[in-house]
Formats: C-alpha cells, structure tokens, sequence
C-alpha cells in the first residue's frame, strides 16, 4: 500500500494533493472552469508550442518502469538462510580438508571431494531455482502495461488527430473517444456529442454494471465511483461518444497509483509460515551443532593435545596436527549428519505433487509456497463481483399483468449466466404464451442490441454476451420464455447463433428506428415494422418514468385498460419488492397508434425521420403507453457459494466481503449466501470502505476482529490493502481473491492472492499466487482441505528426516565419546540425507488426508513443526539409531556371534573393547596381529597389524551404514502417522512409500554391489548372515516407537476427557 494510504482515510483530497502536487479536482467543477484551468478549448484543443511545454513538466503518458532487483542480489538473497549457510561453511571445510588428505594422493582423493562437490550442487540448484521464481515477480506491472491504450483521437490546433500513440497525450489535450475506444488516460468529460454515454470500468472500480456518464460536476469529496463527469484509462467505451479533457497521464491515473502499488506491495513479500518454521529450525539447529561439535572437540582434545604437569603448571605440551584434523573431520561429518540436507528438494518435490493435485482440481498454482500457506489461511477475504457472483447479469424476477381481478402475476427465474439453458421459469409448466407474456418477450427481444455468444464448443465452453449485460440478460429470458403456439421456430432457417427466440421475433417484426437511451427520459425505444406493415414503439426503462408516460396497461388476455389507481399501486408494489432485494429493475411498455410514423421506413427523406433526429422529441413520442410488465435483474451469487461458505465456517475460515458495488446490491448478496443471516443486523458489520477509512486505528482493528463475516462495499484498492495489511498485522493467515486491475495491489499483498481465471485480468492474475481455472469459490475451499493434507504431510517427512539425523548425530556422538574408530564418514551420511532419504520422505507426501481435515480450526501460522513430546520421542529414536549404528560397529569387532548370528564366517580377528577403544595407543601393543578377513570376493590384508582398525574398519563401516539405512526405512513407516499405531494405518495405506522404501534398499544396494560405487564410498559387500545382523538390529526402532505412539495417545486422551469434564462443571 504504500505511505498515502495509512491516512487515506483522513481526507481522499490530501492524498491526491499530496501525490500529484497540482491538486485540481476537475470532477467538482463546471465544464467551462475545466477549460479556462488547463487554458484550453475543446473546438482548438492545444498547440503544438504548449504540448511541448507541458510534456517537459509532465513527461509521457506512460507507466514507470521500475528498476528491478539485480541477478547478483537474488543470488545473494538465496544465500540469506542459516540452512543454507551452515551447509556452505560445511562445504568450504570439506574441501579445504580434501585439498588437505589430497597431497598424499592416490584413490582418496576422489572419496575426499565428492562430499564437498554435492553440497556445492545443491546449493547451486537451490540458487538457480530461486532466481526463476523470483525473477517473474514483477510480471504484474507489465500486464498492467498491456492494458493502456495504445492510440487517441485528439483535437489539436484545430485539427482532428486520429491514431495519435497515447503516450503523447498531455495534460490539457482534447480527446474524442468512440463506442470500443480504450480510455487513454484520465479525463474530464466535456461534451456527449451520442445522447448517451456509458463506459465499462469494472475491472478498475469493481462496480458490477457500465456506468453511464455525464457532464455535470459532482461533490469534491466523492469516490472513485461516485465521479460520473470522470473517465479512467484502461476502461472501455461500452456506448456512445463523446468529447473530454485530459486531466491526468501516466502514473498519476489512478490505474498508474494501482500500478505503484503493486510495487509497494511486491516490495514486502513475507516469509510463509513453513519458510519461518524452517528458518527457526535452522537457527536452533546452528545453535545445536555449534554446542555438540564443541563438545565433541573437548572430548577428544586429549588425543591430539597432550602436557605434563610440573610444579603444578603445564609443560612439555604435544601437539599433533594429523590427529587434530582428523577429529576436525569428525566435527564436519558432525554438521553434515544434523544437516538434513534433503529437505529442501523434498519440500519442492512435494509442493509440486501438491500442485499437480491441486490443478486437478482446477486451483492453479503459479507460487509453490502457496500450497503450504493456503492450509493454515485463517481468512479469504473475497471480491464479490465476479468471485463470489457470476458478473453475468441475469433476470430473476418476471411480472406481468394479470386479469381484472389479479393485478399482478409474478414468475421466479432461475439461472445465474448467460446460457439459455441455465435454470427455468418457475410454474412455467405449459409454456404458452398469453398475449400479455408475448408482448414482454416482444419487447425484451427487439428493444434490444446485445447478443450472447458461446465461447467454445466443448464441456468448458461458456457463454458470453456482446453489448450491455442487462440487455444480454433480456434476451436470455427471451429463450427461457419461448416462442407462441403460431411462430415456427428458426430452425432451417440458417441461424446457428444461441438466441433462436429472439431471432424469430426479429424476422416478424423489423426495426427501423432506435429512440436511445439517455439520462433524463430513463428509457429506450425501438419502432418496428410487422409483417403486415403496422408499426409499434416497444420501450423499456426505469419503472416511474414509464408509469409517467404510460396511460393504460395491457392485461393477461391482450385487453387495453385505463391504467387506474389499484394497477399503478401494484406495479410500485412490485417494484419496491424488488428494489429493496437490491434488484435492478426495468419496465416495459409499447404503444400501437403512431400516425407520424404510419408510412415511415427508415428513409431519411421522410418527414418523421426529422423527429428522430431530435432527442427532444424523444419523450412525446414516447407517451401514451400501454404498460406491459417488468422484470427484476442481478449480478447472481453462484450456486456452489453458499456450501463453500458453510464448508469456511465449519473450517474455521472467516470471509470478509471486499467490493467496489453499492451498498444495498452487496448486503443483499451478503444475505442471500449467508456471510449474514437473513433478517440479522449489521449496521455494525457493513461498512463503506470510506466509513472504514474514516475509523482510528483501534476501531478499524475492532471491527476487523469481529466474529463472523464482514462486508466493506464501495472500496477503493487501498482500502483493500489496509484491511489485508491490519489482518496481517493482527496475525491472520490471509487469502485475498479477486478478478479486476483493482484487485491486484491487495492480491499481491495478502499472503496468498487468488485470481479469477475466466473472468480475471491479465493484471490479476499476475499480481496473485495462485488462479483458480473455473472461476469457482469453492474450487478455494477444496484447495484450502488439500494445503492442510499437503502440510500435515510435509510435517511428517520433516519430522522423519529429522529423527533421522538426530540419529546420526548421536552416532557420531557416541562414536566420539567413546573413542572408537569412526564408523560413518561425512560422503555416507551424505548419500543418506540425500539419496537414500529422499524417496521415502517424498512418499510421505502421498499420505491420504484426514476424514475430518475440513472440520479442524486452522492452525495458527506460529504453531511449532515440533512440540515437546515429539522432540522427545525423537530423541528416544535418535538415540537408539545411534546405539544400534555404533553398537554394531563395536559387535563386529568383539563377537564372533550375537543373537544367535554367526559373524566368523569371514575370518576376521576378534578384540576386546578396551583395545577398540584405545585404538590409538595399537603402535605400543606387544604381539598384537589382525587376521585377513573376506568381503564379498576381496580379500582384506594389513601390512600394519593397527591399520586393522583403519583400512580394516570397512566391514564394519558397511554394517553401521547398513544398519543407519535399515533403521531409516523403517522410521519411514513410524511417520505414516503422528499418533496412530502401524496396526490401525498399515504401510499399505500409502503404497507409494512401500515403493520408495524399495528403491532406497535398492540404491543401497547398488553402491555395496558395484566395485566402482563401492570404493568411492568406502564400502564392502555383505553376506546374508550379516544382513540377518542388520535386520535383527534395525527393527525394534518400529516397536519403541509404536510404544511411544501408545503413551502419546493416552496421553491425548487423558487430556481431552479433562477438559470435557471442566467443560461440563463450568
């Protein structure tokens, strides 16, 4: 939102002040004061001398291009993650240490950097991947580019320009602008040279219908919408033409602020939840390291530095470098085993697994962090028009006249868009037309100019209408009332179009001349020409202007009655039914005796044609009427809104209503699919978005926290962004939909922004994260259940990798603290965190959701990954990983069988575990021998009787590897639920992870089973005997877990009949 708009609602006229410097509010003042202010004449417009002096104050009429963040800096930017750096300070270490190990050559040198090498591509691909994303951000500001006009017809010098490119318009220019002209900049309206004027702004104000415009000045203080002398750039000329003056170009046209501020918003991207959680991690994870590699250094500083102690001070002090680096390379594998460095790729994998089912869905996600952000949205803050209506008009109310003794007759419509076949009338049931009903569909049909066309011709298609929606709505209702018993229908004739009825009313009575609409009779006619040459005036318009001009009304049976008291008391009633429904309303009248008009034929030579030539004539010709009936017209809400609604309450999602249409239409909406119960009050809960502005900070904080649904209608974008920016600021977790150029500044700020598809601007849907495809509310709904599954998914993959490094880092530990060889070097762990890891913690991903996924409150955006007892339970896991890791390390070494598993079979020499442990004192050892030993088909020698407990360590290494990838595969199974016993969620449920389970084992495998892999990780193959061993070793990590499991339940059980019984005695 940007400075202007914390005090926006203070005075609208500051602001404008405040941004353009010149402050000249051009809506508020009389044509004539417009003209003498920009010293310009609308017959003249300006010369070329004082356009090129007010191009050098003003500049081009164009939208700023603004600077964007530099490739270098978004390469730095990927570095700013404590994850991310403690793994790049690991690989700095790594490699300095291979460079180190590499001057004695030979075959290590390769083992010593491919370490470092894969930490560096990973960080790389993070990197490139990052830039990509990023690098598509301002894509908004460019669609919103597109959608300026490109050319003007302009007056200068007394010369008429056509074509003339918009970006040289200045201030003060005289613009003519013609039906399908985009508006070039913003202007002042001078005269209406059509008797008409309406102009389509939708997509910038939000307001549901064409707004018709004038001349005459309106108050200094109102809004966007309220400024009818006023057109916008970027809007289209839906009807007439007309002459107007520039009063504002490039960025101070209120399409050139939305476009600042989605810069301003797109400059304070926050973090998602998940992003914050990890970084968190990390930041305690850094923490963790650094205390346990100390720990690790303090505990075996005696065997790198030694002293004695002379007259109590410490002298003779040794030092050896070769041993201090080898216990520095421990502290290293120390980092690279905490680290779950395949946690980034796996959390991409499964937000891209989530999008996939998300476009199933027909929610297409454009950010990947969206899928995790939308399961813990708190709030959708939604558009009405067009997000939770269709932005179709439509008809739902027919009233016609009935016989002498039942005034009125009155027929419900269904149908909420422009397909003929959406929805019928009701008690229509024998379809035929009495002359009353006839004469309406007569009217609606040929007083008319839109059309409706089909869009597509497969299951997707829709239907679109060409001209005036209210119009398209008319000749909708035409098809659903159908055709009287005598017109043949069209077929035959040709016409493929959709409005079969309103074509064969076309070919019966031909129209010949048009009364336009204009602003003060409220109406439109048509005169027509039957068959049998009689002409007729059909007219539709306001109500009360008809009812003026009209003098009987036809009833059901095509009688003409003088239009008395009780009729014109029943039409007002009817009216005044609709009206207060938020129902446009519109008559319809007729009149048969045109003696002017009786051998009229359109020719311009006839002397009734010089009446029409006229607009003032336009009102007698149009009196005398018979009335004959009128209807009621909406934006209709869509049919699945009302379920989605009650699915975000059940949820626990509120809905808060932001729209640019009036008041009385957007609390009707409201009503009608249930943010508002039908007969409640909310005076307290309705607010302009000006009223809301006017508010103190407090109160707008206030009412924002009220429960339940909320509606702000006449809102301008920074409105949108300050009610988004206080719910931010008040912690909720906030979805912001919507489909027009006004939307986009608040789509880019809300936490995740959602644009229509169909319906939605280019500038939306580039501004948001993510586009629903069908233009459907409840398409939010479903994708809201499916982030929640996809997050308690993520949750258990991040929980399994971490229980598995804790575990490996208890390895290390262990192998540290009791002074035994190292068992695991950093390139195995790496394998692990990386390769071996990595499927399973995907397969997670493929976790079916909860029943009751939709039932559950959203969780809090601060809630932890992992609570207490978890961290507890993964502790109890990690340190048995550790122990079952080391300990079979230490069997291999000192038993020649265990659980009943012989372990000789491969001939090695068997020690006691003090010299294992003081494995580095071997050199002073009398008579101690190490036997060759078999691995695979190799056959292990010493030339050293201690290098037993180094190159000699390989079969031991393998088990401990072995075992570490054992246990982690099993671990994957503990994960299938937080709580839920393997019994009652068998492995089976997920048989993706019984799938990635076998891949792992099978890469394993393949580097124990190839001599190339083999070597490079420092490995032997295994006989069967010994991988009994590791099986037997592996497995009871299921069953302490499943224990864990068990006291967790009843734990959670305990507790929630506790609280149910201080429920119950509150």
């Amino acid at each position: 939102m940007g400075k202007g708009g914390e005090d926006y609602g203070k005075s609208e006229i500051l602001a404008n002040k405040e941004e353009n410097g010149f402050y000249y509010p051009a809506w508020s003042k009389d044509v004539a004061h417009c003209e003498e202010k920009y010293q310009v004449s609308r017959e003249n417009g300006l010369s070329a001398d004082e356009v090129e002096k007010r191009r050098q104050v003003y500049g081009f009429n164009e939208l700023e291009q603004h600077e964007g963040v530099s490739i270098f800096r978004l390469i730095l930017d990927q570095f700013n993650d404590t994850l991310v750096r403690i793994l790049l300070v690991a690989a700095v270490v790594s490699f300095v240490l291979a460079l180190y190990d590499g001057e004695e050559g030979g075959e290590k040198e390769i083992t010593a950097f491919v370490e470092p090498l894969v930490i560096f591509l990973i960080l790389i691909v993070n990197a490139v991947v990052g830039v990509w994303q990023e690098n598509n951000a301002e894509k908004a500001l460019d669609a919103l580019k597109e959608i300026q006009s490109e050319h003007a017809t302009v007056i200068r010098e007394g010369r008429k320009i056509s074509n003339l490119p918009a970006k040289e318009l200045v201030p003060g220019d005289i613009v003519e602008l013609r039906v399908g002209d985009k508006i070039p900049a913003d202007m002042r309206v001078l005269n209406l040279i059509s008797s008409t004027l309406r102009v389509e702004q939708g997509s910038l104000t939000g307001e549901s219908e064409a707004v018709s415009k004038t001349t005459k000045p309106v108050a200094e203080d109102v809004d966007i919408q309220g400024k009818k002398c006023m057109v916008f750039a970027g809007t289209t000329v839906v009807n007439g033409n007309c002459i107007c003056l520039v009063t504002e170009i490039g960025m101070k046209t209120e399409i050139g602020k939305v476009h600042s501020q989605i810069h301003e918003a797109s400059q304070g991207d926050d973090d998602t939840p998940l992003k914050k959680k990890l970084n968190e991690f990390g930041e305690a994870l850094t923490a963790i390291i650094g205390a346990i590699c100390t720990l690790v250094w303090l505990i075996n500083v005696k065997y790198f530095l030694s002293w004695e102690f002379v007259d109590g001070w410490p002298t003779n002090f040794k030092f050896s470098f070769e041993k201090c680096t080898y216990y520095f390379e421990i502290a290293v594998a120390l980092a690279v085993a905490a680290i779950p460095e395949g946690l980034p790729a796996v959390i991409t994998t499964c937000l891209a697994l989530g999008t996939r089912k998300m476009a199933a869905k027909n929610a297409l996600v454009r950010k990947l962090p969206s899928v995790e952000t939308l399961g813990c949205t708190t709030v959708i803050c939604s558009d009405k028009t067009g997000t939770l209506t269709t932005n179709q008009m439509a008809v739902s109310k027919l009233v016609a006249m009935g016989s002498k003794g039942n005034v009125i007759r009155s027929f419900n419509v269904q149908g909420t868009s422009y397909d003929p076949a959406d929805g019928e009338i009701e008690n229509w049931s024998t379809r035929k037309l009495d002359s009353n009903l006839q004469m309406i569909a007569k009217i609606a049909a040929l007083c008319n100019d839109a059309d409706v066309e089909k869009s597509g011709h497969d299951v997707s298609a829709h239907y679109v209408a060409n001209g005036m929606p209210t119009e398209a709505a008319l000749k909708v209702l035409v098809e659903k009332m159908g055709l009287p018993d005598d017109i043949n229908p069209t077929s035959g004739s040709g016409f493929d179009g959709v409005l079969r009825c309103s074509y064969a009313w076309s070919q019966i009575e031909k129209r010949i001349a048009t009364l336009e609409f204009d602003r003060d009779r409220k109406s439109m006619g048509v005169i027509v020409n039957s068959r049998n040459n009689k002409k007729s005036l059909l007219v539709k318009g306001a109500v009360e202007t008809l009812l003026e001009r009209s003098s009987f009304v036809q009833l059901q049976d095509g009688s003409i009655v003088e239009l008395d008291q009780t009729y014109r008391e029943g039409i007002l009633d009817s009216l005044n039914d609709m009206s207060s429904r938020a129902l446009r309303v519109l008559g319809f009248a007729y009149r048969d005796d045109l003696p002017e008009f009786s051998t009229y034929n359109g020719d311009e030579d006839h002397p009734a044609h010089k009446l029409l030539l006229d607009t003032a004539n336009y009102s007698s010709i149009e009196s005398k009427l018979i009335f004959a009936g009128l209807v009621g017209l909406r934006d209709p809400p869509r049919k699945e809104v009302p379920q989605a609604l009650e699915d975000c309450k059940t949820a626990g999602i509120r809905v808060i209503v932001i729209t640019g249409d009036n008041k009385n239409t957007a609390e009707a909406i409201c009503r009608e699919i249930g943010i508002f119960e039908k007969h409640e009050k909310i005076s307290s809960r309705s607010l302009t978005g000006r009223d809301f502005m006017d508010l103190s900070k407090q109160d707008k904080e206030a009412h924002l926290n009220q429960n339940g649904g909320l509606l702000f209608s006449r809102s301008e974008p920074r409105h949108k962004q300050e009610i988004v920016r206080l719910l931010k600021d008040s912690g909720e977790v906030v979805a912001m939909t919507g489909d027009g150029v006004n939307d986009a500044p608040a789509l880019k700020l809300a936490d995740i922004g959602i644009a229509m598809g169909i319906a939605g601007t280019e500038v939306a849907k580039e501004a948001s994260d993510m586009v629903l495809a069908d233009d459907n509310f409840s398409t939010i709904v479903a994708a809201v259940g499916e982030g929640r599954s996809i997050y308690n998914n993520m949750k258990a993959f991040i929980r399994y990798m971490i229980s598995s490094n804790m575990g490996e880092v208890a390895s290390i530990f262990l192998t540290a603290a009791l002074g035994i060889p190292e068992g695991l070097i950093p390139v195995q762990l790496l394998w692990v965190n990386l390769v071996t890891d990595g499927p399973p913690a995907t397969a997670l991903g493929f976790n079916p959701p909860d029943k009751d996924i939709m039932k559950k409150p959203p969780r809090k955006s601060d809630d932890s990954l992992i609570n207490p007892w978890i961290l507890f339970r993964y502790l109890v896991i990690g340190s048995y990983v550790g122990i079952a890791t080391v300990g079979i390390f230490v069997i291999w070494y000192t038993q020649s069988s265990f659980l009943g598993i012989d372990l000789s079979g491969d001939g090695h020499s068997l020690v006691t575990y003090s010299q294992l442990a003081n494995w580095g004192q071997c050199p002073t050892w009398q008579n101690f021998s190490a036997s060759p030993f078999t691995a695979g088909a190799e056959v292990i020698k010493f030339s050293d009787p201690c290098d037993y407990f180094k190159e000699g360590k390989i079969k031991a290494t393998t088990l401990s590897l072995s075992v570490l990838v054992a246990i982690e595969m099993f671990n994957s199974l503990n994960a299938l639920s937080e709580d839920g016993s393997l019994l009652s969620m068998p492995p089976w449920v997920n048989p993706w992870l019984l799938l990635a389970m076998s891949v792992s084992f099978a890469l394993h495998f393949l580097i124990l089973y190839v001599p190339f892999l083999a070597q490079i990780f420092g490995i032997v193959p295994l006989s069967l005997n010994e991988w009994w061993l590791v099986v037997a070793v592996a497995f009871p990590v299921i069953l302490i877990d499943e224990v864990l499991k068990f006291v967790g339940r009843c734990t959670t059980a305990s507790g929630m009949r506790s609280s149910l019984s201080k429920a119950k005695r509150e």
